[in-house]
């Protein structure tokens, strides 16, 4: 029987070779799990990979993850959103900075409305980019809020990736949204500042709208287009938080009141509906190959010894637990260069959750560290993956080093907050303590 460092080893290497060979990460672990259970424990233990699969598959709030989804992608074949941005556009476009303004709040509410991130990134890119470069935007500054606000889904309730935290690691996915809210409330209060500062100082960079842009909506047509989709967002909230329902519940009705928004809007068709399918079906594929294989493979290495071994590891350095915790946060941010955030997920929590919380550290507030290190990583050159989703939209004048030139100040930012959070947890324990106890 191999040893847990050979384990480690081998796996660490199996999963690089394979993904540079091009093989995806779901099906690369998938396949490692199943070789490592055969030379451990023998073809009797094969069966693990169903039980393993068969237990998450079943689970109830699982069923929360492609709810969302469709939520989100039923919204974003509809023509809400631009309408959205054009209302908010109508109502605080005249002031300096006030598009920028109006995207950032787009993109909190989109957050708000759909738990993913990389589909507001294009829908914003679609929508928000070529108007502020019209408007003689600063283009740095453009790119710039259109990939922060987009990360923001990351950390906004209904965020799949606590979602996934919160079935992972155990942890209540009701106290991981309300741990998140005050965070997420920083981030996009640190982003929001220092668009107005930057504006302030310098007005060139973010000339107001027109009056010709502002006369194509009225007033009372820009209130008609927010307010449905804000009492939306309200209602999932307020099931959640109010513990009305649970998580999976809240998601069938924000489908339900999508699906009843865009009816009443007069654009449901059977094409919009059928889009709106093959889009979730596409991402929860994605999403749940992942899962199940990096699960699998976590379960066999933990049987293999590994997270003892881990733990141990970690433990016996004798580091004082906050640099342990910085560390961690090190290896998330390096781990993002090379792999999506689920991945980063399923491989790391099962065996970083028990060490911090034998440290004496709080797993909801590691988990809001964690979606706030996603944040990074999704803008991060050369591999984050927010780059690509706007590239793929933007301007063939606009290149990808021009994109990443873009994010550096928001990536500071985040930094700032992450620093913030760690040395004042109750940053995000405060309102949980208050709700729930």
């Amino acid at each position: 029987m191999l040893t847990p460092e050979i384990v480690s080893l081998i796996l660490i290497l199996g999963l690089v070779g394979l993904m540079i060979c091009a093989v995806p990460l779901g099906f690369a672990a998938g396949a490692l799990a199943t070789a490592l259970i055969y030379f451990q424990f023998g073809p009797g233990a094969l069966g693990l990979p169903l039980k393993q699969v068969y237990g998450m598959a079943s689970d109830y709030s699982f069923a929360a993850v492609p709810m969302f989804i469709l939520m989100a992608s039923l919204l974003e074949h509809s023509t809400l959103a631009r309408d959205m941005y054009s209302g908010l556009q109508r109502l605080a476009g005249q002031i300096t900075g006030g598009v920028a303004i109006v995207t950032l709040l787009i993109a909190v509410i989109l957050a708000a409305m759909s738990g993913i991130i990389g589909g507001e990134i294009v829908l914003l890119g679609l929508i928000a980019l070529p108007q502020m470069l019209r408007l003689k935007y600063d283009r740095n500054l453009a790119i710039g809020t259109i990939l922060a606000g987009g990360s923001l889904g990351t950390m906004i309730p209904p965020s799949i990736v606590l979602i996934i935290y919160g079935l992972v690691s155990g942890v209540s996915i009701q106290k991981l949204f309300i741990a998140t809210t005050v965070p997420g409330l920083m981030m996009g209060s640190l982003y929001l500042s220092y668009i107005l500062i930057r504006c302030w100082k310098n007005p060139k960079l973010a000339p107001p709208v027109g009056p010709e842009d502002r006369a194509k909506m009225s007033v009372k047509e820009a209130l008609k287009a927010l307010v449905p989709p804000i009492l939306l967002i309200f209602l999932i909230m307020y099931c959640i938080y109010g513990g009305i329902t649970s998580i999976t519940e809240a998601a069938v009705i924000g489908v339900t009141g999508a699906l009843i928004l865009i009816t009443i809007r007069g654009e449901m068709s059977f094409g919009l509906l059928n889009d709106g399918l093959v889009q979730t079906l596409r991402a929860c594929g994605v999403l749940l190959w992942v899962t199940f294989g990096v699960s699998v493979l976590v379960s066999v290495y933990n049987l293999s010894g590994g997270r003892d071994f881990m733990s141990d590891l970690i433990l016996d350095a004798n580091l004082p637990p906050l640099m342990t915790i910085i560390m961690m946060m090190l290896l998330f941010l390096v781990l993002g260069t090379i792999m999506d955030w689920i991945g980063i997920l399923l491989l790391t929590m099962p065996i970083f959750v028990p060490i911090i919380t034998q440290l004496g550290f709080d797993p909801v507030w590691f988990g809001v560290l964690f979606c706030m290190n996603m944040q990074v990583a999704f803008l991060s050159p050369p591999f984050g993956p927010a780059g690509f989703y706007l590239k793929s939209v933007a301007p063939p004048d606009i290149s990808l080093m021009h994109i990443y030139n873009s994010v550096w100040p928001f990536i500071l930012l985040q930094i700032f907050a992450i620093t913030m959070l760690i040395l004042f947890p109750n940053i995000a324990l405060w309102l949980p303590g208050v709700l729930m106890n």
